[in-house]
């Protein structure tokens, strides 16, 4: 967790030091450990550094080749290291070189094709001076920010949004169709962002800035295709054990104690087992270093508490535990208290949490923190397969996982049958008269939908969309539409508020191809899901957590402490001065809901938790004022 961020001027104009060191600045919470800048002419370059992994320990950037022409800053921490020195040819001792520095190698060696052979979280920007350009690139999942502006005059880029704004001439205006496509949850398009003249690299992308313009190409993508087949399910697992705890392995590289987060979930629950096992093998070696855990557990919310299940994780013992209390904290904290960092009115109810657990983890000295984010997707539950089974002619094997699932996860027959496999086989019109249905946004204002075009892009993407049928066809939906970066952006930025460096093994690109690659034998068993998981990693994992099927939801703690912390705060946003979020919601829709909240009536809060992230950004951005009386909420 660095920070990076640069300016081109790309009429020649030499650049003002000052400028770049204020642009640096703004980003010091991200690097505590020092910010520096270089500069040559039009081309300015800044990083701050958070010290991680022991060769960050050597680490100094910006950073120019021993002749000169190449300079890059990085956010960058590369797992590949050992491949990447050999077909380098480097024989230095690998401890001695940072990451920040491969990748200068890399890139003097293939040129802009280094990213084909880079795997790790990374954002960097290196100047060419014998090409005269800038080559970006972002990771294959976009674990790290990458935000730019360009004009006739200038590109800019920097790991966070309000970096951009102290280049003259950026200006500051809201994109309105972007909050459209956030409210109504469309996330089709990468590069957009609240702001109308800022765009964000998309994920495994790589671009170059040059006096001809800007040139953008997607440099990795899955594949859907592939398919891996191994002779029995000891051999599947055996493969998921190994590419998995490597995953893991190389997200451990800290020069520091390092954390892990822990639900007591079947996915933080992997990660940290895997962690300890690794650590144990460490410590017969004499190297001793401690595993802390951050739980966050209820004592009022009960139907959201888990700490059996993280006290089977902790009864393995070798762990530090930390505990966070959620319920004494609102679910605004972090959206009241570290507005700069919420950039974006992002939608993640739980960043309160995150950022707890950071500043908790701060506060014991550790710099990384592991965690289990995303893993039921990339791991993919897999209830596809089920009409793999029966179009493949295998209605035994569904029958058995059908009775399965029905018993382990408490789930109707019926209801099983009708979502996995009646409805999938229906004609594309009628599911696509359920999905209309089933994701309605009458809460939106209709004018503000109207001269967004949301409704008629909603319409295109559901006229469109090809409708998965097989397991494969699911897992790789799940993983291409659902914005897996825009998640791990907001994770980022809560995480950098700390100087804490977050990092995900589920979402190893290893782990992510092989996963999607499972035949449907190997995505369902037994009525389990995630089996692949569950078995491959049995060994770690106390017996609790691997037949573990429930699964605690964040909603019953959100309500409970917007009734007991907020009730004041959301009548000023939704009663007072109201007439701009009128223009983008339907208000009175918003604050019935709000009433049925406050009564204790069941209600879903979603619209207006979207509702009030949008207002509270809005105020940010000086378009709504902070009120101090309410109209009558009655």
């Amino acid at each position: 967790m660095s920070a990076i961020t640069g300016i081109y001027h790309l009429n020649g104009e030499h650049l003002d030091s000052s400028l770049v060191s204020r642009m640096t600045g703004a980003l010091a919470h991200r690097g505590p450990d020092g910010c520096n800048t270089w500069l040559a002419g039009p081309v300015g370059l800044g990083h701050c550094m958070l010290r991680t992994t022991p060769e960050s320990l050597h680490e100094h950037l910006p950073l120019s080749s021993d002749d000169g022409i190449l300079t890059i800053t990085a956010d960058a921490r590369i797992d590949n290291r050992d491949e990447l020195l050999s077909d380098l040819h480097l024989n230095q001792e690998s401890g001695i070189i940072p990451d920040s520095s491969l990748i200068l190698y890399a890139y003097q060696h293939w040129g802009e094709s280094c990213v084909d052979h880079l795997l790790g979280d990374f954002a960097f920007v290196i100047w060419d001076a014998h090409k005269q350009l800038l080559f970006c690139a972002r990771d294959h999942m976009g674990l790290k920010p990458f935000y730019y502006f360009r004009s006739d005059e200038c590109f800019a880029f920097a790991s966070e949004i309000k970096t951009l704004f102290f280049v003259p001439g950026i200006p500051r205006e809201v994109n309105e169709k972007a909050l459209a496509f956030l409210l109504a949850e469309i996330y089709d398009d990468p590069a957009i962002t609240s702001y109308l003249h800022i765009h964000r690299l998309p994920a495994a992308s790589a671009m170059t800035v040059s006096l001809s313009g800007i040139r953008i190409h997607r440099y990795w993508s899955l594949d859907p295709h592939r398919e891996i087949h191994f002779g029995t399910d000891e051999e599947y697992e055996d493969a998921f054990r190994t590419i998995f705890t490597e995953a893991v392995r190389c997200r451990m590289r800290s020069a520091f104690p390092i954390g892990s987060e822990l639900s007591g979930g079947l996915d933080s629950s992997s990660v940290v087992c895997v962690a300890r096992h690794l650590l144990h093998q460490e410590k017969n070696e004499c190297q001793i270093r401690p595993l802390h855990t951050f739980s966050a557990v209820f004592d009022e919310v009960t139907e959201c508490d888990e700490r059996t299940y993280i006290q089977y994780v902790l009864a393995g013992g070798d762990l530090t535990p930390h505990f966070i209390y959620p319920e004494q904290i609102s679910p605004l904290y972090d959206r009241e208290h570290r507005i700069p960092q919420n950039e974006e009115p992002s939608l993640s109810a739980t960043s309160y949490v995150y950022s707890t657990i950071y500043q908790t983890a701060r506060n014991t000295g550790v710099r990384v923190v592991l965690s289990g984010e995303w893993g039921d997707v990339i791991v993919s539950h897999g209830t596809g397969a089920l009409l793999d089974f029966v179009v493949g002619g295998k209605l035994l094997r569904a029958i058995r996982e059908i009775i399965g699932l029905s018993k382990n996860f408490d789930e109707k027959k019926r209801t099983i049958i009708w979502n996995d496999i009646l409805f999938p086989l229906l004609p594309h019109v009628i599911r696509q008269h359920y999905d209309r249905n089933s994701h309605s946004i009458q809460w939106i204002q209709e004018d503000f939908a109207d001269r967004t075009g949301l409704v008629e892009h909603r319409s295109h993407l559901q006229e469109t969309a090809l409708k998965p049928k097989t397991s494969r066809e699911h897992h790789f939906s799940d993983l291409t539409s659902i914005p897996i970066s825009l998640g791990m952006e907001a994770i980022d930025k809560t995480a950098a508020a700390h100087s804490i460096e977050s990092r995900f093994p589920f979402l190893d690109l290893r782990v992510i191809e092989f996963c999607l690659a499972l035949p449907p034998e190997q995505r369902i068993r037994h009525g389990y899901t995630r089996i692949i998981e569950r078995e491959g990693l049995a060994v770690y994992l106390p017996p609790e957590i691997r037949h573990r099927t429930s699964k605690a939801i964040a909603d019953p703690y959100i309500k409970f402490g917007l009734i007991k912390f907020e009730e004041k705060n959301l009548k000023n946003l939704l009663f007072c001065h109201p007439d701009v979020l009128r223009s983008y919601v339907d208000l009175d829709f918003i604050q019935e809901v709000y009433r049925k909240l406050m009564a204790g009536t069941s209600v879903n809060i979603r619209p207006l938790w979207q509702t009030v992230i949008l207002a509270l950004w809005l105020r940010e951005e000086n378009l709504i004022r902070q009120g101090n009386n309410t109209e009558n909420s009655s």
